[in-house]
């Protein structure tokens, strides 16, 4: 199997994002408290059981008994604190870090229980602990408990199951089926891999790459989509100038054809125009900007005065610097936003993904599901206001608070326009028919340990 990224090597969470070959590979082996299946729900990881006490404030895990590390050795309730506790500290690069700020304390209460502890009820807290940036490993060494054991071969990683219960010091031999030889790679050398009969699955697809599907002659009977949750838009990082004005980044968002832009890509990918998906957690339902009630004729139309009326009193050109990730799959949705911002009098800029720029992609799956994952992650920066509601929904005493807080947010950040949206995140898998068991889901993640139903 492939999954896209920069190679076949583990790599700690705790130091900067994962891409989606080093989150398999670490998930492969290192699991946390608990696990996501195949369909996105949680299952036990390295807990077998966890209760909930006090009002949601208190998380209580009990780990396995069978639960060990490579070497054989037991692992135990403080080293799995003393690696949950790296995560939660101030200076974590975790990209969960921000969103587990509620957690007042990790303790151990016995060699073999944990319990955490909430400032204020989290009912999403275990959709967080299941994700591979959450995974329990030694420190210094990457190496965790399963459910695979990784070892190097040539140019990727040989992943067996981890010893079960009664298997013996070595383990029984693993069937040929329930053994995976890894690769980390990029997307056009996984996919050609895959088409030559090399491979068994591609994961970490997403819009970038699409158009190599086709090119590449891919089966449509192998080819799957994830119903991925989360954020694809561009979030306005440069907020002086022409993005200064909220009527103007309004124009910005007006001028984009989202019909034409997704189904270039793919006919399937369906366009949005709110910020959340759904009301999740949120008071209210999704705000919705002032201009949705107009055509696209008149969209454009109406951002085209604003443009010319900024342009009266600033003269000169306007333009803006979009960063994109490199990719055929991002020059398309690139050729649509340019052709929209030339429409209404304005000069766009493509620069590289993590370059200074006016405009940045998000393209991200929310970890679980929660509004307030959206409204946090939308702002980079938002105003005053809208950062402040949004700082009022973490620290809000009690679910029902929280709830009015996100909907606050919700609004302010719409009525800002420091986010415009286009769409959920694309993402795909090739899949050989074999692997009956994968499944697509909203957390667009497939653990390793279920892909055909006769493995662990």
């Amino acid at each position: 199997m492939s999954a896209i990224g920069a190679g076949s090597a583990l790599a700690d969470p705790d130091a900067g994002a994962l891409d989606p070959a080093r989150r398999a590979l670490l998930g492969a082996t290192a699991q946390g408290l608990v696990r996501f299946d195949a369909g996105g729900q949680i299952e036990p990881g390295l807990a077998e059981r966890w209760i909930v006490i006090d009002d949601g404030r208190s998380y209580i895990f009990r780990l396995r008994d069978d639960a060990t590390w490579p070497d054989g050795e037991a692992v135990t309730a403080e080293e799995v604190v003393r690696t949950l506790r790296r995560v939660i500290a101030p200076r974590s690069q975790n990209a969960l870090s921000p969103f587990l700020a509620v957690i007042d304390e990790i303790v151990e209460m016995t060699p073999q229980v944990i319990e955490v502890r909430l400032k204020r009820p989290r009912p999403d807290l275990l959709k967080l602990f299941a994700q591979p940036e959450m995974a329990v490993f030694r420190l210094g060494k990457l190496d965790g408990s399963g459910p695979f054991r990784a070892s190097a071969r040539g140019g990727g990683i040989v992943l067996r199951p981890a010893p079960g219960p009664g298997d013996g010091e070595d383990g029984a031999v693993p069937r040929p089926q329930e053994t995976l030889l890894f690769r980390g790679e990029r997307a056009a050398a996984a996919v050609a891999r895959f088409r030559e009969g090399q491979s068994d699955l591609v994961l970490g697809g997403s819009f970038v790459d699409w158009p190599l599907i086709d090119a590449a002659g891919i089966a449509q009977a192998n080819v799957r989509l994830d119903g991925a949750s989360g954020l694809f838009g561009l979030a306005v990082v440069s907020r002086s100038g022409f993005l200064g004005d909220a009527a103007n980044r309004a124009a910005v968002a007006m001028a984009i054809d989202r019909p034409t832009l997704t189904h270039q890509v793919h006919p399937d990918w369906a366009p949005v125009e709110a910020l959340l998906p759904a009301q999740l957690d949120s008071a209210a339902a999704p705000a919705q900007p002032g201009w949705a009630q107009f055509n696209l004729g008149q969209r454009r139309q109406n951002a085209r005065a604003t443009v010319a009326a900024w342009k009266r009193g600033h003269p000169g050109p306007v333009t803006l610097r979009i960063a994109l990730p490199a990719g055929p799959g991002a020059t398309l949705v690139w050729s649509r936003i340019a052709e929209a911002l030339y429409a209404i009098g304005i000069t766009p800029e493509r620069v590289g993904a993590t370059s200074p720029a006016d405009l940045r992609l998000i393209d991200a799956v929310a970890p679980y599901d929660s509004a307030r994952w959206f409204v946090a992650t939308a702002c980079q920066p938002c105003s005053p206001e809208a950062q402040a509601l949004v700082d009022a929904g973490r620290e809000a005493p009690d679910l029902d608070a929280r709830a009015q807080r996100i909907a606050e947010a919700d609004a302010a950040l719409t009525a800002d326009g420091a986010y415009i949206p286009i769409a959920q995140p694309l993402r795909w898998s090739i899949v050989a028919l074999r692997l009956q068991a994968w499944q697509g889901n909203a957390r667009a993640w497939h653990p390793l340990n279920h892909l055909r139903n006769e493995t662990r």
